[in-house]
Order: C-alpha cells, then structure tokens, then sequence
C-alpha cells in the first residue's frame, strides 16, 4: 500500500531549513519553530527567501524529498532532487513510446478524455446543487458538449487532433466557469483564463494551486522512476515537466478547480487578500496564501 506522505510549505521570510539526524528542522531568527521526520514528508516547497542547508538538500535527495523553490507569489524557480530511482528500462520504454506517434497519441487519448470527463462531472455537480436557474441551464448545456468533445477524443487518431479537442473543451468549461462562483462575486467574477501573469484574483488562485499540483505530479513521477520532462500530450521543451503536466490534466478541475471555488463560495478567502501590481498582475497577501495552502494540504490527504 502506498502511504501518502505530507508536504512541507514554508512561507516565512528568512527561514532555514537544516538536518538533524533524520529529522528537518525549520528556524526562524535562530529559534527552532518545527522538526519533522524526514519519511514523513513527500515534498517541501519554499516561497521566497528560505534557505536549506546542503546537507538538509543531500538527505532530501537521499530520501525521494523533492524540493521546490518558488517566489514568494508562487512563480516556480528551481527544484532540488536526487538520482533518478527506479528501473532504467521503464524510463528507456518511455522514451520508446513518446517517440511514437500512435503509442504517445493513445496514452494521450486518456488524458484528454479524462480531463474533459472531470470538467463534466464539476459541472454537472453545480448542476445538482444549485438548479436549473438561467445561469445553470447554460452550465447543463456546457456538460452537455462535453460529452459530445469525450465521445470524439475516443476516435481521435493524432496528437494535433487530440489537442483541438483539449483545447475547444478547455473553451466550453472555462465558459460557464463564472457561474460556478456564486458568492463575492464582485472581487471574484471570471472573464477567461490569464496566466503568466494572472489578471484577476479567481487566475491568481487557480494558477497558484496548479503551480502546488505540479509539484505534487513531479514528486508521484519521481517516485516510480519516470522522466517527468518527457511527456505524450504535452511535448518535450527544455525545462518543462511535460509528463507532470500531462499527469495533473485528470487532477486540475476535480481537484485545483472545485478547491478554489469553495475557497470562494464559502467565503474563506476576501478580496482583500489581493493585491495588483504596477505590471497589472495580481498577488496573493500572505495570510490569502497560508490559507490556500492550508486548504490544499486538507484536500490533499
């Protein structure tokens, strides 16, 4: 049985991170605030200015502890993890099958289809839950499509078809995604999917539990011994962990998407907790950013 091990989240400015026997030690201002067992934890991850110690990074490595380092609003920098574990010959069948275009368009298939089948499912939740009204008749018909785009990504025959689906049925979800916040609808109302940076504060969220979700995939795929760069759907580009973001697919509306809604929905995160910078992008406050990840970590287990 696989025990599902926890995540390490550290946010406070001017932390370090440092090995005592077997167990990872947090201080801030040279006082001890929290030591945990190192096979206790799957992953840490560090916003802003955190420091490990190179024995801390050694252990971590020893022990399949991957390591994140992100800014302090959660854009991805750098990552730390040990040798590849695992058998070589999986790795090697990997990269025999994403070089094959009808092997990486079957596993691709999968993925389009189970992503699209769990946009489905979310909104035929809020279906269910709210009712028919005239805003939920037009997510009923959104669901409705949805079904018709999972029915042709399993005849689809290549990747460049397989990616139009994908990419028309992101269209149809992220369409009536305004309607699923049903509170606080004036610092949350959704217009359409802005990253890099995020516009709004529902983008602001939304890409901040993905970038927590990815850490997660990376993790899980180094685990077993896969490449995470070498992906089916998503197609290899230097520094992108395309097989992780192929995994998370299935994972983002069910899981990323649902826990920002009812971040919103149940009023656990404001409108002031946000902030927009002079280049337009908008920022989580720290209290906001605690909240969410204490919020992920919750849904995680």
């Amino acid at each position: 049985m696989k025990k599902f091990l926890n995540t390490l989240f550290v946010t406070t400015q001017g932390a370090y991170l440092n090995k005592d026997g077997e167990a990872v030690v947090v201080n801030v201002d040279h006082e001890v605030k929290l030591r945990l067992p190192i096979h206790a934890l799957g992953g840490i991850v560090c916003f802003g200015n955190v420091i490990c110690s190179p024995f801390l990074m050694h252990h971590c490595a020893q022990n399949n502890v991957l390591i994140s380092f992100l800014s302090e609003h959660g854009r991805f920098l750098a990552r730390v993890h040990g040798p590849e574990s695992g058998n070589v010959l999986l790795r090697r069948e990997q990269y025999r099958r994403a070089d094959d275009p009808q092997e990486s368009a079957r596993i691709a298939k999968a993925v389009v289809a189970g992503k699209t089948a769990n946009c489905r499912s979310v909104l035929q939740r809020a279906v269910r839950d709210y009712g028919e009204d005239g805003q939920m008749a037009n997510v009923a018909g959104a669901a409705r499509e949805l079904a018709a785009s999972i029915h042709f990504a399993g005849k689809a025959q290549s990747l460049d078809e397989l990616r139009g689906l994908e990419g028309d049925a992101s269209r149809i979800y992220f369409g009536v995604f305004d309607h699923l916040i049903r509170t606080q609808k004036a610092d949350f109302s959704f217009k359409e999917r802005s990253r890099r940076p995020p516009l709004d504060n529902i983008n602001a969220l939304l890409s901040f539990v993905y970038t927590l979700l990815v850490h997660d995939c990376e993790a899980a795929l180094a685990a077993v011994g896969l490449d995470a760069q070498v992906g089916f759907l998503h197609r290899d580009r230097p520094g992108r962990p395309s097989l992780a973001l192929d995994l998370m697919e299935e994972f983002r509306p069910f899981f990323a998407d649902r826990l920002v809604l009812s971040l919103v929905n149940l009023k656990q995160v404001q409108g002031d907790g946000f902030r927009k910078t002079e280049s337009g992008a908008v920022e989580m406050t720290d209290d906001t950013r605690k909240a969410v990840l204490v919020a992920y970590q919750k849904r995680r287990k």
